[in-house]
């Protein structure tokens, strides 16, 4: 071993018509949900096992193929404001996190809470929660770089009573009061190179006599797939990579495979490969071709096993 990690990969044979090679469709196993997703859902399917009516608040995940797959079985999606209307229900609490506001909420609706925000997040919570009450004349300027409007984010703004600055770039930062101190967090999946720009562009702007502390708070397993999808993007010629539309950590994976290879399709579903004629042509005309099948944080695994299988069968289709 060198000492590099390793890209761990699924690969079967390409069917291929009669007197022409063969490529291969490989699919990436480090793609698929994280920890926190998995664990979320976990929660989830073992509370519908139960037999009890199930909410949710907010989509469980940002695929809404997985989403359907849990409403057949049980699972209803609420937003807040129907949140607010509830009764002495059972209501999940997905893996981005909430703000107390709404524990507050479900206590005076007598809610009974199934807690399935991310360790992780958690874990971000109580820091950002420490540091706000820490600073009882509250001068210093809590920042966190992040998606405005994000679960996860809305989340963390919750811990300071609304007062954090949210930026999502670092021209954004231009914004801050450079004369006050500054504590800086980061959505836990956001990237660490757009995290260091942040770092960087604060830093030497920051006033003399003013405190600047950042704090890297993003989660190493969602920032460590960046780095392990351009390898494997650039060592197939075409990648199909598969996320929902509402996935903000899809597009910026997605992006990191286009960059890695030009080849690159972002496909929500099977079908939608049929949107891209170009692609079409390239899988029934070159069947010698490696193809890569990934996706982001929020893809289920057997989402990607149905875009290899509708590949499987695209290749194998007669020609009319």
């Amino acid at each position: 071993m060198n000492g590099k990690e390793q890209i761990a990969i699924v690969s079967t044979p390409l069917p291929t018509r009669e007197g022409q090679g063969g490529g291969s469709i490989e699919i990436d196993t480090g793609s698929g949900f994280c920890f926190g997703v998995t664990r979320a859902i976990g929660k989830a399917e073992e509370e519908l096992q139960k037999g009890q009516p199930l909410y949710c608040l907010g989509d469980i995940v940002h695929n809404g193929r997985e989403v359907e797959r849990l409403r057949q079985a049980g699972l209803v999606t609420i937003d807040h404001d129907t949140f607010a209307q509830l009764r002495d229900a059972n209501v999940l609490l997905r893996a981005h996190g909430e703000p107390p506001s709404t524990y507050l909420q479900a206590e005076h609706n007598n809610n009974h809470l199934i807690d399935a925000t991310c360790p992780v997040v958690l874990h971000l919570q109580e820091r950002i929660k420490r540091e706000y009450d820490a600073d009882t004349d509250h001068r210093k300027q809590i920042v966190i770089f992040g998606k405005r409007g994000h679960a996860e984010v809305l989340g963390l703004v919750g811990q300071t009573a609304g007062t954090a600055i949210v930026i999502e770039t670092p021209e954004e930062a231009g914004g801050l009061d450079f004369q006050r101190d500054i504590a800086l967090y980061s959505q836990t999946t956001k990237s660490l190179d757009g995290f260091r720009q942040v770092v960087d562009f604060i830093q030497s702007h920051i006033a003399p006599g003013a405190t600047f502390t950042y704090y890297d708070t993003i989660c190493r397993q969602v920032a460590n797939r960046i780095p392990h999808i351009r390898e494997f993007a650039a060592q197939h010629d075409i990648i199909l990579f598969v996320c929902g539309h509402k996935s903000s950590n899809g597009r910026a994976l997605f992006h990191e495979c286009a960059r890695a290879n030009a080849r690159s399709f972002m496909i929500d579903s099977p079908t939608e490969i049929e949107d891209y004629p170009e692609l079409i042509a390239m899988l029934r005309h070159s069947p010698t071709l490696s193809i890569g099948i990934c996706g982001a944080t929020s893809t289920p695994k057997w989402l990607m096993e149905q875009c290899k299988i509708y590949v499987e069968n695209l290749v194998n289709k007669p020609q009319t």
